[in-house]
């Protein structure tokens, strides 16, 4: 029987030492003004998980952003060390094992180079998808930076 993605994501939680509650909506929370609504938050309080791909090495690139910003795609470049490129809904399915509206910011099937907005430091909790486009869970940014094995970086446009 093949597991639900917001169940896979408790099970990467909990392989990482990270206690989380998935918080399961009635709502769709596939972008963060959406998740920021259904849970009564600002917007910046939510991790966001963007999936680019490599325009060389086809690998696919983390953003973990703040929901009030967008990223700017020259600065995740430079981090991520090559020209980056939007990922189809088919390329993030495959490579993180999630859809997109519902990718968590880790658990996923490949080891995946990821770079965190530096803006979510300023908040004690963030919200982040819990691999399911009505699931989330809540954690401090730093313990999201560890389960992560994000790199701090300044992304925002």
């Amino acid at each position: 029987m093949k597991t639900s993605g917001p169940e896979r994501f408790r099970q990467a939680a909990a392989e990482l030492g990270l206690p989380v509650e998935v918080l399961e909506l009635p709502a769709a929370t596939r972008t963060a003004r959406e998740a920021a609504v259904a849970l009564g938050c600002s917007t910046g309080e939510i991790a966001k998980s963007l999936v680019f791909r490599g325009k060389c090495s086809d690998r696919p690139v983390i953003a973990i952003m703040s929901g009030a910003n967008r990223v700017d795609l020259d600065k995740l470049a430079a981090a991520a060390g090559e020209a980056l490129g939007k990922a189809d809904a088919g390329f993030v399915r495959d490579r993180t094992g999630y859809a997109i509206g519902g990718v968590p910011p880790f658990g996923y099937v490949e080891r995946i180079p990821a770079f965190l907005d530096a803006d979510l430091l300023v908040y004690e909790t963030v919200w982040a998808a819990a691999g399911g486009p009505f699931a989330l869970f809540e954690t401090s940014p730093t313990a999201l930076e560890r389960a992560s094995g994000a790199r701090r970086a300044d992304l925002k446009e």
